[in-house]
């Protein structure tokens, strides 16, 4: 490792990231075909990832880009060693997840009471009273229930959110039972400084939770984002081949953090991903075929930095 690396606090040797373009990227992007988001799937699954998020199940009045959610997941090739999630707004929605048989299922709600509303058409108290049953409906058939407090960095409609308030909404749903909770930038509000706020204040309530951090890179830092998280010893994060998607209810909230160029960094600091980055690549590019428009990524438009250019 370099000086420069070795100069900063120690950092893992090794990290699990989940894959959320068929989830999270594709809801924001304009209908594919069911058999398309198969094939998807089944590309990423090929790839070395470990973690994978399938499908959410919502209404598909309000993200029609999921309406066909279980018959997404029932055509999938199971892939041994990969894990599969699917996320879920409430009670209707973890019911149908149950009987689809994911056994990882994530719950979101916001910290921003008003993106909440826009999001589930409920208060950001109404999403925790409901998050209570929800979290006991998945421990009843044996599922790991993750909470995702999105907007957990800032709002696009209010502003910064303080880190208390989101350590308030921990506290709560791990009172409920949650096994696990993950933060989301939802619209690449997130610097490294809050970063470093945010994750010191849970841990100081919660030191041996597991968390997750997801980042967009609609402002240019999420890769500095991952840096300063990985320096506190986090080891969990969500991408999204070839940069897919954000939030239908965030105004600008484009720009997830490419699965490629993060893996890419962390190749490149001797942090293992498990996952091959030619093959991500190939992902990407069939990603930004099936989708119909250029994607996000700098590593999908210039390659890696061992690609070398022609002196012709």
């Amino acid at each position: 490792m370099s000086a420069l690396l070795s100069n900063l606090p120690s950092l893992p040797n090794a990290v699990s990231l989940r894959e959320v373009g068929p989830r999270d990227g594709l809801q924001n992007e304009a209908a594919i075909s069911t058999s398309d988001k198969i094939s998807l799937i089944n590309a990423l699954s090929a790839t070395g990832v470990s973690r994978i998020e399938a499908v959410s199940f919502v209404h598909p009045k309000a993200v029609p880009q999921m309406a066909d959610a279980e018959e997404v997941w029932f055509g999938v090739t199971r892939t041994s060693g990969v894990r599969y999630s699917a996320l879920v707004p409430n009670l209707r929605g973890a019911q149908r997840a149950i009987v689809a048989g994911f056994t990882e299922i994530e719950l979101v709600l916001s910290a921003s009471d008003t993106h909440n509303r826009r999001n589930v058409g409920r208060s950001t108290q109404q999403s925790l009273r409901q998050a209570g049953d929800v979290i006991s409906l998945l421990h009843s058939h044996g599922a790991i229930a993750e909470i995702i407090i999105a907007t957990a960095f800032g709002c696009p409609y209010v502003g910064d959110v303080p880190p208390e308030r989101v350590v308030r909404l921990v506290n709560q749903v791990v009172a409920q039972g949650a096994d696990r909770v993950a933060f989301g930038d939802t619209t690449g509000m997130a610097t490294p400084r809050g970063v470093v706020e945010l994750v010191d204040a849970v841990r100081n309530h919660h030191p041996d939770l597991p968390i997750l951090l997801h980042f967009h890179n609609t402002r240019g830092t999420a890769l500095a984002n991952v840096l300063a998280a990985l320096q506190l010893g986090v080891t969990e994060f969500d991408a999204s081949v070839g940069g897919l998607g954000g939030c239908p209810y965030a105004p600008g909230a484009s720009g997830n953090l490419a699965t490629e160029e993060l893996v890419h960094m962390l190749d490149d600091m001797g942090i293992a991903t498990g996952i091959d980055l030619q093959k991500l690549l190939e992902v990407a590019v069939l990603a930004q075929r099936l989708v119909g428009r250029q994607l996000p990524s700098a590593i999908l438009r210039a390659g890696p930095r061992s690609t070398l250019a022609s002196e012709g």
